[in-house]
């Protein structure tokens, strides 16, 4: 795991002097992607899809995330800001931006348990089932969040390992699979039917979408430092290859020849103790910074809204139990229902930031006046109405309408909404300024 080197800058422009290389930032960037989540996805759509319409999923929602990512990525590179101090800008104001990031905390409670529950299985497997899932669950969520609570630096050990071994991992078992069944060659694997219950393509793109589309909104994060936007399009293209082609693409062909999308069991089928244990890792890695950035959204949020400070260990505890009782209650089981919420929340948002930025500039001639001066706009819009009304209709929409794809669906109708919204003030705006 490479660590960019450079200040943080969190309420402030990133200034040219701490722009870095493309490889230190896309590095960064691609190791979003290039995770346990990731395989798990391209496992479930193997079980669940056709192999041609599993990579039309892919294909697709790789171009929808490609697009946005890209989009929102140049816009930070451009101003030197988070996504969250961009999203005061574009249209949410500061209210508007704490509740993005309210949204994002709970989305990566939602991951916490479903990478808890996959450690579970694990520490259940490697046990013979003598701890049982529940208590599994329990005891591993315990031990994490009094890790990440108290700020034990063991976890820091595990992130700097658990990147590499986990790419070794699915390289070693790519080949092994493959290499077994060689007397079965790709024209069989590629006919080979689904066995689990069947996704359509456009549950298959919008679950392919949800699952790369926190990593979007956290993008101009890490393109901020940056140097140009040709930088920003080849780190969303190498993270494109990697998360999405490689790592979805080799789990779905594995998981169809193994006839299971079970990571803990295609992990141990095939590595043994060894691929269980990397599973271990690579839960812990994402789950250190799960539990970590949620702890922190919340109380940026809270701190925001109400103006109290809670302390960061009892809020991290509270957020560590609230996860493990989702691992608990089964929140794996529903892994596909929360990409596909996932796919259709966070896309409004993004259509709505991209819309302003680029297309009505709201706020672009306070951006580059103060950009100039390396400073903050002076003014800060409160709240953004028309773009929390367009993201809750288009999220709306993309949940219940199922015609189409969902996540275009939810992107392209928010996107709109809030175009038309804003025309419509602005047409009121020019009226009243010719009657007067």
């Amino acid at each position: 795991m490479v660590v960019l080197k450079i200040k943080h800058c969190p309420l402030t422009r990133v200034p040219q002097t701490q722009r870095v290389s493309l490889f230190s930032v896309a590095i960064v960037h691609m190791g979003m992607l290039t995770a346990l989540d990731q395989f798990m996805l391209g496992a479930v759509l193997g079980g669940a899809m056709d192999l041609f319409d599993a990579f039309i999923a892919i294909f697709i929602g790789s171009l929808i995330f490609g697009i946005v990512t890209f989009g929102l990525g140049l816009a930070g590179m451009r101003e030197g800001l988070s996504g969250s101090l961009l999203a005061r800008w574009c249209g949410f104001g500061r209210i508007g931006s704490i509740c993005i990031g309210l949204v994002i905390a709970v989305s990566l409670l939602g991951w916490f348990g479903i990478q808890n529950a996959i450690f579970a299985h694990s520490l259940n497997f490697a046990t013979g089932n003598k701890l049982g899932f529940g208590w599994a669950a329990a005891l591993s969520g315990i031990v994490l969040t009094t890790l990440v609570a108290f700020g034990f630096k063991a976890l820091q050990f595990t992130a700097r390992i658990a990147v590499p071994l986990f790419i070794l991992l699915v390289a070693y078992i790519s080949t092994s699979v493959l290499s077994v069944h060689a007397d079965q060659p790709l024209s069989e694997i590629i006919k080979l039917p689904h066995f689990g219950e069947t996704l359509s393509i456009s549950a298959g793109i919008t679950i392919v979408v949800g699952g790369a589309i926190v990593a979007s909104l956290m993008t101009p994060d890490l393109t901020r430092y940056t140097k140009s936007g040709t930088h920003v399009f080849g780190i969303t293209l190498l993270t494109m290859i990697a998360g999405e082609f490689v790592i979805n693409g080799l789990a779905i062909l594995i998981a169809k020849t193994l006839h299971t999308s079970d990571v803990v069991t295609i992990m141990s089928q095939v590595a043994g103790g060894a691929g269980l244990l990397v599973v271990v890792f690579s839960t812990l890695r994402v789950n250190d910074l799960n539990l970590y950035s949620s702890s922190l959204g919340i109380i940026n949020a809270v701190e925001g809204i109400t103006g109290k400070k809670l302390r960061y260990p009892p809020t991290a505890i509270v957020i560590g139990i609230l996860g493990t009782l989702l691992s608990i209650l089964g929140i794996l089981e529903r892994f596909v229902d929360f990409l596909t919420v996932l796919g259709v929340v966070f896309p409004p948002i993004l259509g709505v930031m991209l819309v302003d930025y680029y297309i009505l500039r709201s706020h672009r001639q306070a951006l580059d006046e103060s950009k100039a001066q390396g400073e903050l706009p002076h003014t800060t819009p409160t709240i953004g109405w028309a773009a929390i009304i367009a993201s809750i209709i288009g999220s709306v929409v993309g949940l219940g309408v199922h015609w189409g794809v969902p996540a275009v669906n939810s992107l392209l109708l928010a996107s709109f909404v809030y175009w038309l919204i804003n025309q419509r003030y602005l047409g009121k705006e020019r009226k009243k300024e010719c009657s007067a």
